[in-house]
């Protein structure tokens, strides 16, 4: 690293000087590393030699299986803005987070204000189907007629993966307590799937939304995560699944996360779903307000500045 690009590890990042979670080179995954701060830089050390960490340009840090960082490195990488999520093997689940790259509620806010009132949350919810379909909706349809559209489009699609690759196909079918009574189509479906559950969630928490707050799925923690890995489910995961159904063999759970987890990085599906957040949730797309942005103080009659002292304002 040079002299400058040192410097800004230790100050306190403008946000509108990082780099956004949507672009193209925001993200480095990691594994089987050692994260260490050595003077003015996170080096990640590996079995094979060690690798500076530009963290100050890193919008999300990806913490695979066999990693570990120091407390020091925790904290440089805070300092930076850079997200840090504890992830499988090439992001395919997540298991926990650090902070989002927003600092700010607003994108939370916004989610919340469109999720309480029925009337927008209708208008996203239709949204989401419409971006399933790729030749669009008729306006006019109730909620119940497009999730029967969408439960034909399913059923279709399962029948065209099918013939296409010579799979067999009856029914989505599984026992969580016997995995093994699962037919290996089925058990490609379900690893497939939780893999996308895992970038999903990592998009939504990176971007600061709630996973809890879903339009289309309610009353769960991850309802807006099965909200959003649904608008690439069908596209991204069953092509995969049924390529490894096809090839027979043993470990079918295994080999559709590797597959997947190409698949997903070819496609930059990280980057897709960060911009269809913003896009879906009628979001700007502008950079973060200040970091030293104190914020304000909630009032009925309208929001004040905050960080002040309002004792004259007591008549």
């Amino acid at each position: 690293m040079t002299g400058e690009s040192q410097a800004i590890v230790w100050k306190k990042q403008n946000l509108r000087e990082l780099p956004k979670f949507r672009d193209g080179t925001s993200y480095l995954y990691l594994e089987h590393s050692t994260l260490e701060q050595d003077g003015r830089s996170i080096q990640a050390f590996h079995p094979e030699g060690m690798v500076t960490i530009p963290c100050a340009s890193l919008g999300v840090l990806l913490l695979g299986p066999g990693t570990s960082v120091s407390h020091s490195a925790m904290k440089a990488l805070s300092d930076t803005g850079c997200s840090v999520l504890w992830v499988g093997e090439q992001g395919v689940r997540l298991y926990a987070s650090g902070l989002g790259e927003s600092r700010k509620s607003e994108r939370l806010m916004r989610q919340a204000r469109l999720w309480a009132s029925p009337r927008s949350r209708e208008r996203v919810v239709r949204q989401m189907y419409t971006m399933r379909f790729p030749e669009g909706l008729p306006g006019n349809l109730t909620l119940q007629q497009i999730r029967g559209r969408e439960g034909a489009r399913v059923r279709d699609l399962y029948a065209r993966y099918s013939q296409a690759h010579g799979v067999k196909w009856q029914e989505r079918k599984y026992n969580r307590g016997n995995w093994d009574a699962a037919s290996p189509i089925n058990k490609a479906i379900s690893s497939g799937t939780a893999c996308l559950y895992g970038l999903a969630h990592a998009a939504i928490l990176s971007c600061g939304y709630s996973p809890a707050l879903g339009f289309v799925h309610t009353g769960k923690q991850l309802s807006f995560v099965y909200d959003v890995a649904d608008l690439y489910k069908m596209e991204v995961v069953m092509p995969v699944a049924f390529q490894e159904a096809a090839r027979g063999g043993d470990e079918i759970d295994r080999r559709v996360r590797l597959a997947l987890r190409d698949h997903m990085k070819q496609l930059r599906l990280l980057e897709r779903m960060a911009n269809d957040l913003l896009t879906l949730l009628d979001d700007r797309h502008d950079d973060d307000p200040e970091d030293d942005d104190v914020g304000e103080l909630w009032d009925p009659e309208g929001n004040v500045q905050g960080g002040i002292n309002h004792d004259r304002d007591d008549p």
